[in-house]
């Protein structure tokens, strides 16, 4: 059950535009730094999971091989197939690594992830801040 909650973010994520689907586009958005976390599917040939290691070097962010065949992650997203897809929204992949289960496995990449939230939610904040601070004056 928690797997059809982890497909479900994807399909989400694909309605909201937060995911680049296939190779090419998951290498544009960790060469663009907007890549949060990039995911392969479990049936990927080992050629396709050393590209999605370069990308995450590339761009400075995770991969992950998710539980999902090729197939199921492509029909979440909308798609016959997909090998390859990059979330790019920080929330959104920690959602989606939490509705995977196993703690234990990807304890540490929550953990990475839980800061990166964090630190988006803080510098929204200080934006609200001084939004609000150059139409009202300080107070």
């Amino acid at each position: 059950m928690e797997h059809d909650r982890a497909l479900g973010l994807l399909s989400l994520a694909k309605k909201g535009g937060n995911i680049q689907l296939g190779e090419e586009n998951t290498g544009s958005a960790c060469r663009a730094g907007r890549a949060a976390l990039i995911l392969v599917a479990s049936d990927a040939a080992e050629n396709a999971f050393h590209r999605a290691r370069t990308f995450s070097h590339a761009g400075k962010t995770t991969f992950i091989r998710v539980p999902y065949t090729k197939e199921e992650l492509g029909g979440a997203c909308g798609r016959g197939v997909c090998a390859m897809a990059a979330l790019t929204d920080a929330a959104l992949a920690q959602s989606f690594v939490r509705a995977l289960g196993q703690p234990e496995k990807y304890g540490e990449l929550l953990a990475e992830l839980d800061a990166r939230v964090a630190r988006i939610r803080q510098r929204q904040r200080e934006e609200k801040a001084h939004r609000n601070n150059i139409r009202h004056g300080k107070k």
